[in-house]
């Protein structure tokens, strides 16, 4: 995964250039479903794969640590 993302990333990047360069639209749209489809979505799963969702969302708990961590500040 270390070595195919930037590998990707540099794949899509260049077809994007290059397609601007040479007016080609097929070869920039190319690139463009590459980085989306397929660069950002593995690149998401691969940040996201070991953490707790349930950390990140707004419930009552979390809300309430919040609330906690402010008044102890002040």
């Amino acid at each position: 995964m270390r070595i195919a993302l930037p590998i990707l990333w540099i794949l899509a990047l260049s077809s994007i250039i290059v397609g601007i360069a040479l007016d080609i639209p097929k070869v920039v749209g190319s690139g463009v479903v590459l980085l989306f489809f397929v660069v950002f979505p593995v690149f998401s799963y691969h940040r996201w794969k070991n953490k707790k969702v349930s950390d990140y969302l707004l419930n009552k708990e979390n809300l309430d640590k919040m609330k906690q961590y402010n008044d102890s500040k002040s």
